[in-house]
């Protein structure tokens, strides 16, 4: 289970030290190893009490998290490995757990607030002793980001007065003193300055605690900042002069169309937010489909014998998509860079889930090695943690292979958006009783459903999708090696 990042080396960003002489330490050198003839004991003395915790990284396309709750209170006594804080990342809700053992001295995320990764969301205080300076601290860097959200007012203040260098940068000072020990930057930060060549160390950060920030390496690199962020470069603009506001605010109409009148505007929620992304990420894959008509009367008995021993529908799709892709490894692949492609060889069968404001992918994972049954109870876990928000990363983000079924709806057909990341996708619709006609010419009724197959057209061709589809369906008109 994901824990906080709490610093973990005996000099931190969040220690008190009673001395500025003490030497800089990298965290993997022991203090043993560094004595020096002089003072050995004052450097093997020096212990760092008070920590801070991180808001983690939940998933690989986590930017950002939101507190749904605190588990602890500010002044409880924490125990290593017990849970604090319950986080929402871009897919589930974690609870997330504690490194070290202390008190919980203060709250700097809220519940209800959001942080991104790598921010200070609490305070960790080894004694009642530290308790008193970790609120100081805690105090200073709430202060330190209330600025950011109400800066119009004050950011020409302080353009204008000379006041504010004995109050706000007061506490800023301190920050400033810290960063030189290591660069605190964000992840996405880093990988534009790696991409944009920008000198991370050059760059002074805007966030808490000196922290460098996407819109930083994006001012350093002279590029104009994402729509994302365009609300506080408008507001870092302001600083210098009041016109800066009216561009912006006669930008802002230009680019989004003016609001329905009595309309209402809700924000996206963190997941809907992770599936925008992902479904305008995938708009940059060439993708083509291809419909397959599978007849399902053998299907449908075996299932009447089975759904009484809790086997479901989507199990039995999702084991005969499996057992196809066994055969058909290529269609299991993914292309990631667009000059090659990756054979997986675990077949994992991601099957969509909506729940209540979004929409989750949960892993049948080694589909193709489980039995029908155990698949079907592993099915079952895998829907009520997704309901209950409490997959975990490789629960939902290690799927090769996605299955989506609307048959339940009465769907005839309908194209699915191939996911990020993997090479095809299945839509199911329902099955219905269709007329067809054999070879000599007589008519009979045959419960059939339409399936198409969305797939990136990089790494996989029509060919290849008929003959994965005519093995899938011989499979589902013969199903008996279902449950083999």
């Amino acid at each position: 289970m994901a824990s906080p990042f709490l610093s973990n080396t005996t000099i931190s960003f969040s220690s008190s030290l009673s001395s500025s002489s003490l030497p800089r330490i990298a965290p993997s050198i022991p203090y043993s190893s560094i004595r020096s003839k002089s003072t050995p004991r004052r450097i093997l003395t020096v212990r760092s009490k008070i920590r801070e915790i991180f808001m983690p990284a939940l998933s690989s396309t986590m930017t950002e998290g939101k507190i749904v709750s605190w588990v602890k209170s500010e002044g409880d006594v924490l125990s290593k490995g017990e849970s604090v804080v319950v986080v929402e990342s871009d897919k589930a809700d974690m609870d997330v757990e504690t490194f070290y053992d202390g008190i919980l001295a203060a709250i700097v995320v809220g519940e209800g607030e959001t942080a991104p990764v790598g921010a200070a969301i609490g305070i960790l205080a080894e004694t009642e002793d530290e308790i008193a300076e970790a609120k100081a601290k805690a105090a200073s860097k709430s202060g330190a980001s209330t600025p950011s959200a109400p800066p119009p007012a004050p950011a020409p203040a302080a353009a204008s007065t000379p006041a504010p260098p004995k109050s706000t940068p007061a506490p800023a000072a301190p920050t400033v003193a810290e960063g030189p020990r290591k660069t605190v930057a964000t992840p996405f930060a880093k990988k534009l300055a790696k991409q944009h060549k920008v000198d991370i160390e050059s760059v002074v950060g805007t966030g808490p605690y000196g922290r460098i920030t996407p819109e930083d390496i994006e001012a350093a690199a002279g590029l104009s900042p994402s729509k994302k962020n365009v609300g506080l470069a408008v507001v870092v603009e302001t600083k210098p002069a009041a016109p800066a506001k009216a561009p912006a605010a006669s930008a802002a109409p230009s680019s989004l169309p003016p609001p329905v009148p009595g309309s209402t505007v809700v924000p996206f929620t963190t997941m809907q937010a992770a599936v925008s992304k992902n479904m305008v990420e995938s708009l940059s894959v060439p993708t083509f489909r291809v419909g397959y008509p599978v007849t399902t009367d053998a299907l449908d008995a075996l299932y009447e014998k089975v759904k009484p021993k809790g086997v479901t529908m989507t199990a039995l799709l999702a084991k005969a998509a499996a057992m196809a892709l066994a055969q058909h490894p290529l269609v299991n692949s993914s292309c990631k860079d667009g000059k090659s492609f990756t054979y997986n060889s675990n077949i994992n069968i991601a099957v969509a889930v909506a729940i209540n404001g979004g929409l989750i992918t949960p892993v049948l994972q080694d589909a193709d090695k489980l039995d029908l049954y155990l698949l079907s109870q592993k099915w079952k876990e895998l829907v009520e943690k997704a309901r209950a928000k409490q997959l975990q990363p490789q629960e939902y983000n290690s799927g090769t292979f996605t299955l989506s079924n609307l048959g339940m709806f009465g769907v005839d057909r309908f194209d699915a958006i191939l996911p990020p990341g993997q090479g095809a996708i299945m839509a199911v619709g329902a099955s219905k009783p269709t007329v067809v006609a054999d070879a000599d010419g007589f008519f009979s009724v045959k419960n059939k459903m339409l399936v198409n197959v969305t797939a990136d057209h990089r790494i996989i061709y029509g060919a290849d999708l008929a003959a994965f589809l005519q093995t899938f369906s011989k499979i589902v008109e013969n199903p008996e090696t279902l449950t083999l």
